[in-house]
C-alpha cells in the first residue's frame, strides 16, 4: 500500500506539471491526491499505525483490544486532524489576506498604481508596476497581487507582445516579493508556522537575494521593450453607485489592511497563537472600517452594485483548494515513513543542502513551486540542539536549508510559466505558450536566480 500511495503522489506530480497540456486543473489533481491518499492509508491503518506509532497507539488503546475500528479512530484523532489543522491554518491565512486585498481593491486603495504608471515610457511603466507588485506581494498574497496587477496592465497596454513581456515581469516580481517575508508566500508561512524560521531572521537573509532575482530579469526584459509603449487610458474603474472614497479614507484603509499584517509577526511572538488568527483579526477590523467608510452606500442599499473582480475570486479559490489538497497528500505520504527513508538516503549520498536547493528549484519549474517546496519541507524535521556548523545544523530553526528551499523553489518556479499558479494565470490571461516563455524569459530568470542564489550563499558564508 505504501508503494501505491507513493505512485499516486508521483502521478499527481506528473499531472500537475503537464496540466497545460492535458487541460486538467492542478487544484483538482491536488485534491484527488489528498483525499484518495488518506482513504488508501486508512484501509491498511493498523499496519501503518503499528509500524510508525506503535507506542502511542498502545497508550491510546488503554488496555483495549486492537481492532481496525480503534486504528481508524487513532488515525482520525491523532494523525488526520493534525494534518487538516496544519493545512487549514495556511488556508485560513490565505483566505484572510485574499479578502483584505479584495476589500482594498474594491475601495480603490490601489488606484494609485494606475496613476503612477500613467505614461507611455516603457521603463517608467515597467519598473513602477513591478515595484508595486514586489512590495504588495510581500505583505499580501502573491497570486492575488499578481492577478490584480495583470488586470491593471492588461487594460492599459494595447500591444500583445508588450503585454506578454510586462506580464512576465509582474509574475516574477510577485513571486520574488512573496518569498522574502514569512507572510508573502505559502511556503514561508508554512516554515514560520512549523517553527523552522522566525520572521526577522528569514526576511534579513531573503530580502537581498529576492531583490536581485527580481531586478536582474526585469532589466533584461526592459531591453526588449520599445522606448514608447502602445497604451490606452480609460477612466477609473466603476465600483457601483459610489463617489469614490476620499484619499485620506483610502490611506486609512490601506494602513489598517497592510499595516495590520505587519503586526502579525509581533502578535505571533507575544501570544504564540497561529498567525492566521492575527490575519483574521486584521480582516475583521478592516471589515468594520469598510462599513464605516461606506455607510452611506449601505444605508442606500447600493453596496450590492459594486463590481467584484471575479478573476481574483476564482484564482484565489483554486489556490486554496490546491494548497489544501497538496498538504493533505504530503501528510499521508509522511505517515507511511517514505520521507524518512528518502532523507536518510540523501544524507548518505548527497550531503549538500545547496545541491538539494538547486535541484528543487529546477523541479519547481517543471511541476509547481509550492508542491516541490512542501515535499522538501516534509523530508526533514526541525532539529533541536544541533550546532550551526555541523551538517545537521542546516536543519535547525533558522537553518540554511529552510531559506535555500524557500528561495530556490519560489524563484525557480518562474523558470517556466507552468511553475507557479501566478504563471498559469498569466498564461490563461495572455494566451502565452510554454515555448514562447522558454525562448524569451527562461534564461533571463535563470540569470537572476543564480545571482540571487550566490548572494544567499555569500550571506550564509559571512554570517554563519
Amino acid at each position: 500500500m505504501t508503494l501505491i500511495i507513493v505512485i499516486l503522489l508521483l502521478l499527481g506530480y506528473v499531472l500537475i506539471g503537464t496540466g497545460h497540456l492535458t487541460g486538467v486543473n492542478k487544484s483538482a489533481i491536488a485534491m484527488f491526491i489528498g483525499t484518495v491518499g488518506w482513504v488508501l492509508y486508512i484501509c491498511y491503518g493498523t499496519d501503518f499505525v503499528m509500524s510508525q506509532h506503535s507506542l502511542d497507539y498502545i497508550d491510546y488503546l488503554a488496555g483495549a483490544d486492537p481492532t481496525s475500528e480503534t486504528a481508524k479512530g487513532y488515525i482520525y484523532d491523532n494523525l488526520f486532524l493534525y494534518y487538516v489543522g496544519r493545512a487549514a491554518s495556511i488556508v485560513m491565512f490565505l483566505l484572510a489576506t485574499m479578502s483584505i486585498i479584495e476589500i482594498l481593491n474594491n475601495n480603490g486603495c490601489f488606484d494609485f498604481v494606475t496613476s503612477w504608471i500613467r505614461t507611455r515610457n516603457s521603463k517608467r511603466l515597467l519598473w513602477t508596476i513591478t515595484f508595486a507588485t514586489f512590495i504588495v506581494s510581500a505583505n499580501l498574497d502573491n497570486l492575488t497581487t499578481a492577478t490584480m496587477m495583470l488586470v491593471i496592465m492588461h487594460s492599459i497596454v494595447q500591444n500583445r507582445r508588450q503585454r506578454m513581456l510586462i506580464g512576465c515581469a509582474i509574475v516574477i516580481a510577485a513571486n520574488c516579493g512573496g518569498c522574502f517575508t514569512v507572510i508573502g508566500d505559502p511556503t514561508g508561512l508554512l516554515l514560520w508556522g512549523d517553527g523552522a524560521v522566525t520572521a526577522t531572521n528569514f526576511t534579513s537573509y531573503m530580502a537581498l537575494p529576492a531583490i536581485v532575482a527580481w531586478v536582474v530579469p526585469t532589466i533584461l526584459i526592459n531591453r526588449e521593450l520599445p522606448e514608447r509603449l502602445d497604451t490606452q487610458w480609460s477612466p477609473m474603474p466603476y465600483r457601483g453607485d459610489d463617489t469614490n472614497l476620499k484619499p485620506w479614507q483610502r490611506v486609512v484603509m490601506l494602513f489598517v489592511g497592510i499595516g495590520g499584517l505587519w503586526f502579525i509577526p509581533t502578535f505571533h511572538n507575544i501570544t504564540k497563537l497561529s498567525p492566521f488568527l492575527g490575519a483574521l483579526c486584521v480582516l475583521s477590523v478592516l471589515w468594520v472600517v469598510n462599513e464605516v467608510m461606506n455607510r452611506k452606500l449601505m444605508n442606500a442599499d447600493q453596496m450590492s452594485q459594486r463590481l467584484t473582480p471575479r478573476a481574483l475570486q476564482y484564482g484565489s479559490l483554486q489556490q486554496i483548494l490546491f494548497i489544501m489538497g497538496i498538504m493533505l497528500g504530503m501528510g499521508v505520504v509522511t505517515e507511511t515513513g517514505v520521507f524518512e527513508d528518502v532523507s536518510a538516503w540523501m544524507n548518505e549520498n548527497v550531503h549538500s543542502v545547496w545541491i538539494l536547493g538547486i535541484v528543487s528549484g529546477l523541479l519547481s519549474a517543471l511541476v509547481d513551486s509550492f508542491t516541490i517546496a512542501i515535499s522538501d519541507i516534509s523530508l526533514y524535521p526541525v532539529i533541536r540542539g544541533a550546532l550551526p556548523g555541523d551538517y545537521i545544523g542546516n536543519f535547525i530553526a533558522n537553518g540554511a536549508y529552510w531559506k535555500i528551499i524557500a528561495y530556490t523553489t519560489a524563484v525557480g518556479g518562474c523558470l517556466l510559466s507552468i511553475g507557479s499558479i501566478s504563471g498559469v494565470a498569466l498564461m490563461k490571461m495572455e494566451h502565452i505558450r510554454v515555448g514562447w516563455y522558454m525562448k524569451n524569459l527562461t534564461l533571463k530568470v535563470l540569470t537572476g536566480w543564480l545571482i540571487g542564489l550566490g548572494v544567499l550563499w555569500l550571506e550564509m558564508y559571512l554570517y554563519n
